[in-house]
Formats: C-alpha cells, sequence, structure tokens
C-alpha cells in the first residue's frame, strides 16, 4: 500500500461526491429521486451564448492552447459587467484573470498567499471548500461564526477582539451561501478596515449577487478594498453555467500576478469556444435576469410551502440559490431525519451540519428545481408525514 502525503488526512472526500452516488442509487423508473440538494441551475444559458460555442467550435483554429491569461475580449467583457453591475471600474488587462470556475481560484489563492501555519478565517457556517483547500496548504483554520440572531451576519465587534496578527487569509461569501444573508456596505467596509489594519487579504466569493437580489455589490467597491482584497466571480450560478467552469479573479495587479503563477502551472488556458461563450454572455441585459429571477421566485414560495409543512422555520429574505432553514426542535438528529426523508420519499434536502458546526441544527433546499418539482416533492412529503402518528 503506497502511503498518501499527510496533507489529505484531514481532508475528506467532498459530501456531495459521496451522498450524490448514494441518491443516484435509490432512482428507480417508477419514482425518481427528487434532488433538491446542489445549486446546479438546471436553466438554460443565453441563446447568444450556446450559439457563439457553436459557431466557435466549428473552427479547427479554436482548438488549441489558449493564452492563461484568456484572451482580451473576455477580460473586457468581465470590465464591463464589473462597470455596469456594481459601478466598479477594473483595468482588464491587469486587474482580471480569468479561471476555469472559481472554485478552483480559492485553490489557486490559497497556495498563493497561505504559507503552512498561517492562520485562515473561515465563516461557519460556510462553503466546506474554504476549509478543505485551507487544510490542503497546512494553514491553521480560524472559524469565525456567523449568527442567527444578527441575520447570520458577522459579528464585527466579537472578530476585532480576536488576535488577527498571523491571519493571511480571510473568506467572505456575500451574498451569503447557505443562508442567502446579503451584506451591507457598512459591513463590507468594516471587514475591509480590518484586513488593511492587520494585513491579510481578504477574498470575496461572488457567484450569488444577481440571483433574487436587487442590490448585487462587489466588494471592490469599498474605499481601499483595492490594496487588501480579492474578489472571485462565475457564470455558474448566476447564468447558468455551472458545467462550463467560467469563472474569473479580480484584484489590483499586483495580486492577480501571484495567482497567475500558481495557475499557469496548474492548467493550460480555457477552451477558446468557451471564451468566446463567455462573452455573449456577460452580455445578458437586466430583462433576461429578471426572467430567471421571476421562476426563481416561485420556485422561492413552493419551497417555503415545503419547510413549513415540515415544520421548519426560516427567514423570507433570502437570496440565492437555496432557502435556508431550521429544523424544528423534535428533531434531534438532523442527518437522521434527512436520510429517513429520502429513503422514505425520496426527496434529497441538504443537511446544515456539512457547512460547519453552526449549522447543525439546519438544512437547505435548492431552488435549481421546477416549481411541479417541489410541488411533487411536497406531495411526497405529506403522504409521509400523514402515515406518522401523532404527527401534527
Amino acid at each position: 500500500m503506497i502511503e498518501t502525503a499527510k496533507r489529505i488526512n484531514q481532508v475528506e472526500e467532498y459530501y456531495f461526491s459521496k451522498k450524490l452516488a448514494e441518491v443516484r442509487t435509490l432512482d428507480t423508473p417508477d419514482l425518481r429521486v427528487i434532488n433538491l440538494g446542489i445549486g446546479s441551475p438546471d436553466l438554460a444559458p443565453s441563446a447568444e451564448a450556446i450559439e457563439a460555442l457553436n459557431a466557435s467550435a466549428k473552427n479547427p483554429a479554436h482548438h488549441g492552447y489558449q493564452n492563461y491569461k484568456g484572451i482580451p475580449p473576455l477580460r473586457q467583457a468581465i470590465a464591463d459587467f464589473y462597470s455596469t453591475t456594481y459601478s466598479v471600474s477594473l483595468n482588464s488587462e491587469t486587474e482580471i484573470l480569468p479561471l476555469m470556475g472559481s472554485k478552483e481560484g480559492i485553490m489557486h489563492i490559497s497556495m498563493a498567499f497561505v504559507n503552512e501555519g498561517d492562520e485562515v478565517l473561515i465563516p461557519n457556517p460556510g462553503y466546506p471548500t474554504y476549509s478543505s483547500v485551507s487544510n490542503l496548504v497546512g494553514a491553521r483554520l480560524v472559524p469565525y461564526i456567523l449568527k442567527e440572531e444578527l441575520n447570520w451576519g458577522i459579528d464585527i465587534e466579537e472578530l476585532k477582539k480576536k488576535d488577527l496578527s498571523r491571519v493571511k487569509v480571510m473568506w467572505v461569501n456575500f451574498p451569503h451561501m447557505p443562508t442567502g444573508r446579503i451584506a451591507s456596505r457598512q459591513e463590507l467596509t468594516e471587514l475591509v478596515k480590518l484586513a488593511r489594519q492587520y494585513h491579510f487579504l481578504i477574498v470575496n466569493d461572488n457567484p450569488y449577487s444577481l440571483i433574487l437580489n436587487n442590490d448585487p455589490q462587489s466588494i471592490l467597491s469599498i474605499p481601499g478594498a483595492d490594496e487588501v482584497a480579492l474578489e472571485l466571480n462565475s457564470l455558474s450560478k448566476s447564468h447558468n453555467m455551472a458545467g462550463w467552469r467560467i469563472g474569473w479573479v479580480a484584484g489590483n495587479k499586483q495580486l492577480i500576478e501571484a495567482v497567475l503563477k500558481v495557475k499557469s502551472n496548474m492548467d493550460s488556458g480555457m477552451f477558446l469556444g468557451l471564451q468566446h461563450a463567455a462573452v455573449e454572455a456577460l452580455k445578458n441585459g437586466p430583462a433576461w435576469f429578471q426572467k430567471q429571477n421571476d421562476l426563481y421566485r416561485q420556485r422561492q414560495a413552493a419551497a417555503y410551502n415545503l419547510l413549513e409543512t415540515l415544520g421548519c422555520t426560516f427567514s423570507r429574505q433570502q437570496s440565492g440559490l437555496f432557502v435556508w432553514a431550521k429544523a424544528p426542535n423534535s428533531i434531534h438528529t438532523i442527518e437522521k431525519w434527512i436520510d429517513e426523508l429520502l429513503y422514505r420519499t425520496k426527496v434529497f434536502i441538504t443537511p446544515g451540519f456539512i457547512f460547519g458546526n453552526a449549522g447543525e441544527r439546519y438544512i437547505r433546499v435548492s431552488l435549481c428545481a421546477p416549481e411541479e418539482k417541489l410541488k411533487e416533492a411536497l406531495g411526497r412529503i405529506k403522504n409521509y408525514l400523514s402515515q406518522i402518528p401523532h404527527t401534527k
């Protein structure tokens, strides 16, 4: 047996990697599993993006290696997107680096800036990849708790009491996944002040800002953020292109150059057809997003009905692709409850514990399923609950 590297000893296989394999075994032709677990958009990208991909792919000259920094029209399209969406001015030549989805950016940024033993601030609850990548690079994880009583906001005053002298990177994610929290400009301003005071890098992971959110914002719009902040963004969620793996990191020239040093040793550039498609997708106007958000609001209402039937409590002021809800007090073990629902109704819902121990009493329902599927899931759950004695 070949001994594995020590760096993977504290890293588990991604929850969905294992769980979805289990879920697939329950699928039968007569009763298929309704997957309300993952945030993989079921809607299509814009027709213009698909047409651009097809046209580019037909050109034999477009299938070779590409520039590590992406083509100039793509970087310019991202700069234009930031200008129109967030009122942020970016230099397309030096302040934008396209990525194979923003998830790889978490690794690239960590490898570029975090030394073994450095401290990394991780949101709890939060995206599990922040923790797993930090473990892989040998960082010391310092969780900061997002509190329900603060509407899942960061307790800035509590953060100020911590010893932040060894912090190298702070991961933030607004609009937040899984809670749907939208940060105020004041919160972001306070975080930037802390980063400047203690000389650490703050990275905002920002893929949900155009989904059920009337006030999209970028941390790069905060005064002083240009010196201490990077922002990850992607077309995965907002533009329905999750499988296309198109994202980027934005920030000042020196920070971007550091990330490029890592990235250029990890891949050989993005397929040109995808870049051409991304240019077109980034031109999607307000009407395109309005139509999409109208659908998500209908789905959100159906998800609320499902969660109320389960006896959960939740805020109706959530953005992004999910609804975050607290399980009823009568449920003692959330994972067991979720598995019972899965095996009895073939409806899969994500347990909140996978996002950190602050999420242990919570569940997350994805809006990446048609409204009729959410209603079907509700029917199955109602039928199941009607068979349980003393269920109210």
